[in-house]
């Protein structure tokens, strides 16, 4: 099925398929192509509007009976550390970071395997080889960064997160880092070092990809303050995780013409010859 603008780019829904995050339910995106010289504008623009990347393509869950899944972000101006946020970064404060080119290696290639197999040995990536992880690093027509997390003492790769940069923003793609370390939370220190990272290059919002009420695996995004969701077309301040519910209608999502209607996009034809 395809549904397109009477400009490009062109939108497609792929089929249903069990849902990652709430069992017993199924999922479908809409998903659009990312390439060419209008690609960040693009990304950033679709980014501020629920989409996410993955290598060259951006997507936003489009179920048929359920909007569970909600695009979240920090509004870095509005964040303010939690006593227990604080603790995880004096804990991993002696930590070095360093931001490469989206270029794979073998140690983070190990880490993030040695991360699948303890944290999602069932999930979709648990089978992701050598090559497919290279394809995940590298394959970005955008302005990609990889940050990397070294224990100093014992030159130890610890974390990665393959992060974008987009107009308004940070966007961490996919984080994983060592699971031998779980005192020290080292999922929650990227983010907060992600919000640092933001702050510092004069951005105002760090995208954390999808919230989703009912899902434990995605409760800790929950606990960052400054925290947006998108929901009807329009970013809202998260004031009361609770108040979000999982449940399902036929109603819940507009038909996919009406999406697409619907999506604001830039003007991609200034810069064509």
């Amino acid at each position: 099925m395809r549904h397109s603008l009477p400009i490009a780019p062109q939108f497609y829904v792929t089929a249903p398929q069990p849902c990652p995050y709430l069992e017993g339910r199924m999922e479908r995106k809409l998903f659009t192509a990312l390439q060419g010289e209008n690609a960040e504008t693009l990304n950033s623009s679709l980014s501020a509007q629920g989409f996410r990347r993955s290598q060259n393509v951006l997507y936003r869950p489009s179920c048929a009976d359920c909007a569970s899944c909600l695009s979240a972000r920090i509004d870095v101006s509005k964040f303010k550390p939690s006593k227990s946020q604080r603790r995880t970064m004096n804990r991993n404060r002696g930590l070095k970071r360093r931001a490469t080119s989206p270029w794979a290696t073998e140690d983070q290639y190990e880490l993030f395997r040695t991360y699948l197999d303890s944290r999602h040995s069932d999930g979709g990536m648990a089978d992701m080889d050598v090559f497919e992880f290279a394809a995940m690093i590298e394959e970005t027509p955008i302005r990609s960064r990889v940050i990397e997390y070294t224990d100093p003492e014992t030159s130890e790769l610890t974390g990665v997160c393959l992060t974008d940069v987009l107009g308004d923003g940070v966007s961490m793609v996919y984080s994983f880092y060592s699971p031998d370390r779980p005192r020290d939370g080292l999922g929650n220190y990227i983010i907060l070092d992600h919000i640092e990272i933001a702050r510092d290059a004069g951005l105002p919002y760090v995208y954390l990809g999808y919230w989703v009420p009912g899902s434990q695996k995605m409760g800790y995004k929950a606990k960052f303050s400054g925290l947006e969701v998108f929901m009807g077309g329009a970013w809202h301040p998260m004031r009361d995780p609770d108040a979000f519910a999982s449940e399902q209608h036929p109603l819940s999502n507009d038909p996919i013409a009406e999406q697409v209607a619907n999506i604001s996009l830039p003007d991609l034809t200034s810069t064509r010859g």
